[in-house]
């Protein structure tokens, strides 16, 4: 998935925004997708999200990096041990919210 700019409304923990973004993949595919879940990893914000038309398909994590306009874009882990640590945060939550 390529980076894509979103709103700052990622972080609204209220539910009255529509936290929908398009991700584009490889063959420049576009899909709609919903912002689930943001989690802070290390300092840095990961946002999880699902498909918006597959809710109980696979989800997606994203680093959301800050441009310095102060503008927020999503992009791909590349790191596979900051991936890890990652899953074992989302994990973590996940288990404290069940």
């Amino acid at each position: 998935m390529a980076s894509v700019p979103h709103d700052d409304h990622v972080h609204n923990e209220h539910g009255d925004q529509d936290d929908t973004v398009l991700l584009e993949d490889e063959e420049g595919n576009e899909r709609a997708f919903q912002i689930v879940e943001v989690i802070e990893v290390e300092g840095k914000e990961y946002a999880v999200l699902v498909p918006r038309d597959d809710p109980e398909g696979d989800g997606v994590v994203l680093r959301i990096d800050t441009a310095g306009d102060g503008e927020e874009y999503l992009v791909d882990i590349e790191d596979d041990d900051e991936w890890n640590r990652v899953v074992r945060a989302y994990e973590a939550a996940v288990g404290e919210d069940a």
